[in-house]
């Protein structure tokens, strides 16, 4: 893109030209005069930087003839902001009348096609537009600041509220597996200390040699034989899988009582009736059994505990990653990136709140990457998903679905709620509008997705609804915006 290089030859305008810009279609014939002999009218080439971000606000350009294009840098990445060639749209020093105004460009303007702009001068229109609306300008200072700092503080508790709900769902998800990994832990504690009583028992026995490496040969293929897996058992199969391993343990000399609390957790651990026939084979002696058969039910019970405890370990971890998938921590923050783990862990985040709702998951097969911000798209997910558990009230059925096409690539997020009201469909994106109960929602969650989607990413967000329910449609597009 080249730079700041009108054509030359700066021509004035006439008052007849300046009625038809909407901006000075109401001003006086003398206002209008006024005005043109104080501006001119600049003429570039296509793809031509006519300001520039941070370059001095010196002026107010108004597109009269082409195509302009309007961009901002945020964290070292050029947002498209707006793209038009609609007569009459302006830019540049447009606060120049108010108090406190931006002394630089706060956007960065560039011609699309070859192009004319009206160019005023910033204390010219500054002084235009407090000459025909003095009071109007004391009304829109006082307005705009607090709005401005209206805005920030909701955003600010919006953002904080969100981050407390999330914590409370992270905090919920990490706490099961951490107490199921405590009480694994205080049970396995237990069972050593029975394991190391009957090892003691037996080692009384008088074991040679020879005899404990059979036990110890015994016990590791229980343990390789219970972490095979085996199909599921009904209830009644599994009761007469216990009756038949407790009959054999009464018939080897294992008391009656011994025998009935061992044979759930064998039959539990996938050994049978012939297993035990199977350790009576392999050891061979007059061992006492109820010793031998109580070690192996510690042995059996223990792997089943550090079992438990690993997959609780596991889940944790698996936590702690969708946090840092959720957040992108120590990644890129503009990349190529699939949208569906994003959205997968956004439902881990929330899944408290999804307690009762069903989830149903409709992806596309080899869907393509899009470029963007991974990290504020799940704002956006967290926003669709959460309003959309709002509106089931904690009960139906939440559909997630990926599609793309040559262009872009499609996020749709659907409840079978009630549908959004009447009254306020037509402004639902709008700030501080909201369909939540006074207090339980800013109205900004949807304004800041659609600006997410549309500023941030070059997308589109839309919706449609009715009493069958509300379906959100984000579309990324598949290339960058250019800007």
């Amino acid at each position: 893109m080249t730079a700041t290089t009108p054509q030359l030859g700066s021509p004035g305008i006439s008052t007849d030209e300046l009625r038809t810009l909407f901006l000075f279609e109401s001003l006086r014939d003398e206002d209008l005069q006024w005005i043109a002999d104080r501006a001119e009218v600049r003429v570039f080439d296509g793809d031509t930087v006519v300001f520039a971000q941070n370059d001095p606000s010196d002026a107010l350009y108004v597109l009269l003839d082409g195509g302009l294009r309007l961009t901002k840098t945020a964290d070292g990445e050029d947002v498209l902001i707006n793209e038009t060639t609609h007569r009459g749209a302006y830019s540049g020093a447009t606060r120049a009348y108010a108090t406190g105004h931006p002394q630089e460009y706060q956007s960065t303007l560039s011609t699309t096609r070859p192009s004319r702009f009206l160019r005023l001068p910033a204390e010219d229109f500054a002084a235009l537009v407090h000459q025909q609306c003095p009071m109007a300008v004391h009304l829109l200072d006082g307005l705009y600041e607090g709005v401005r700092a209206t805005e920030s503080a909701m955003r600010q508790r919006e953002h904080l509220v969100q981050l407390g709900h999330l914590s409370a769902n992270l905090a919920h998800e990490l706490n099961n597996p951490a107490a199921a990994a405590v009480r694994a832990t205080e049970q396995l504690r237990g069972r050593m200390s029975s394991m190391r009583h009957k090892l003691s028992l037996l080692a009384n026995s008088g074991l040679s040699p020879e005899l404990v490496t059979r036990l110890v040969k015994t016990q590791e293929l229980a343990v390789e034989r219970a972490a095979k897996a085996r199909p599921d058992l009904t209830a009644l199969e599994e009761n007469d899988l216990e009756d038949a391993i407790a009959e054999r343990l009464e018939e080897v000399g294992v008391g009656v009582d011994q025998a009935n609390d061992l044979a759930p957790v064998f039959a539990t651990s996938g050994m049978d009736a012939q297993w035990v026939d199977s350790v009576v084979e392999e050891i061979d002696s007059g061992l006492e059994w109820s010793s031998a058969f109580g070690w192996l039910r510690y042995t059996l019970e223990t792997e089943t505990l550090m079992d438990e405890i690993e997959e609780a370990a596991t889940r944790i971890s698996s936590l702690v990653g969708t946090v840092k998938q959720y957040s992108h921590m120590g990644q890129a923050q503009f990349q190529e990136f699939d949208v569906k783990p994003g959205l997968e862990s956004t439902l881990v985040m929330l899944a408290r709140k999804l307690s009762g709702i069903e989830v149903r998951r409709e992806h596309a097969a080899d869907l393509p990457a899009v470029p963007g911000y991974p990290a504020e798209l799940n704002q956006v997910w967290t926003n669709l998903i959460d309003n959309a558990a709002d509106a089931m009230a904690g009960g139906g059925v939440l559909t997630v679905r990926t599609r793309a096409d040559d262009e872009a690539v499609f996020v749709e997020i659907g409840d079978d709620g009630p549908g959004v009201p009447e009254q306020v469909r037509a402004t639902l994106f709008e700030p501080f509008v909201t369909t939540k109960p006074a207090g339980a929602g800013s109205g900004l969650g949807l304004e800041t997705a659609r600006r997410i989607v549309e500023r941030r990413h070059g997308g589109s967000l839309t919706y449609s609804t009715g009493p069958e329910g509300t379906t959100f449609c984000v579309r990324l597009p598949r290339r960058r915006p250019r800007g």
